[in-house]
This record gives structure tokens, sequence and C-alpha cells, in this order.
């Protein structure tokens, strides 16, 4: 069930790789797309892909779930952290990234959300926590879209590319 759902996080957000330069480099893409070759930006792809996949989910799944935004907030947690811990280690040994451990590192996080994500629905959560979960959702996207912009001077944020 997690594994296939991760299929569509992992297609997504591939095809979100690209729509910032297809947009003709549009701002308004650019919340939602990598405007540049960063760790940061590139956390928006597992991020939003989970998020559009979400927004049609819901309906289908609001009925049969208590914990459904925490479930999400704390898969694309998942997700994310997968990304930075495989990176910033294979990193401190080679030095510059690699291609295919990088989309290696977005595929096993992306199943890594959805596991995660059906674990917390089958648990009984608390109104509170799922309104947590949903402030979680939503601060997380409106950093993505704010550091885009006004990104902190930090490596993180540095396109290696422009070195």
């Amino acid at each position: 069930m997690g594994s296939s759902r991760g299929f569509w996080i992992i297609i997504v957000g591939s095809l979100l790789h690209f729509v910032y330069e297809w947009s003709n480099n549009s701002p308004i893409v650019g919340i939602f797309s990598p405007i540049n070759e960063s760790v940061w930006e590139h956390l928006k792809l597992g991020y939003w892909s989970t998020i559009l996949f979400m927004l049609i989910e819901y309906w289908f799944l609001r009925r049969y779930v208590s914990g459904f935004f925490l479930g999400k907030a704390l898969g694309i947690i998942t997700l994310e952290l997968t990304i930075l811990i495989i990176f910033y280690s294979y990193t401190a040994i080679t030095k510059e990234p690699i291609l295919w451990i990088d989309i290696g590192s977005y595929i096993v996080g992306a199943i890594l959300c959805q596991l995660v994500s059906y674990r917390i629905f089958k648990k009984p959560i608390s109104e509170k926590s799922e309104k947590l979960g949903l402030a979680i959702l939503i601060i997380f996207g409106i950093i993505l879209g704010l550091f885009t912009f006004y990104p902190p001077d930090l490596p993180i944020f540095k396109d290696p590319t422009k070195s």
C-alpha cells in the first residue's frame, strides 16, 4: 500500500524538478519547484508531491482514519530526513554529490513517507494531534516558499553548481 503511493511521489517529484525551468523561471512556480540545485530546494520535490497526493487522498480516507494530517506530517518529515541524512552522510566522505545516490535517497524517502503515514493512520489520534499535524504541514510549506526567496546564508541553501 505505502510503496504504490510512494510511486506517485517519486513520479510527480521528479517532474517538479523541471517545472521551474519549463515555466520560464516563474516566481510563483518557484514556490513549488526547485529554483536551483541546492539541497534545500530539492526538499520541495518530496513536500509538494506529497501535498498534492494528500489533497486527493484526503477525500477518500478522511472518514476512515483519525490521524490523516499527523500521519502525512510525520511521513514528510521522514522523507526529508531520509534525504538529508543520506546526502550529508555520503558527501562527508565523497565531498561531492552523486546523482544516483540522491535519486535513490528520494525513492527510499518517498516509500518510507507513505509507510510512516499509513502506520499513523491506523492509530487513534486526538483532534489536538491532528491539528498539530496540519500546522506542521502548513508551516513547513510556508518555510519552503519563504526560504526560496530569502535563503539564510547556510550550506543547505547554496547551489553547488554556482560555487
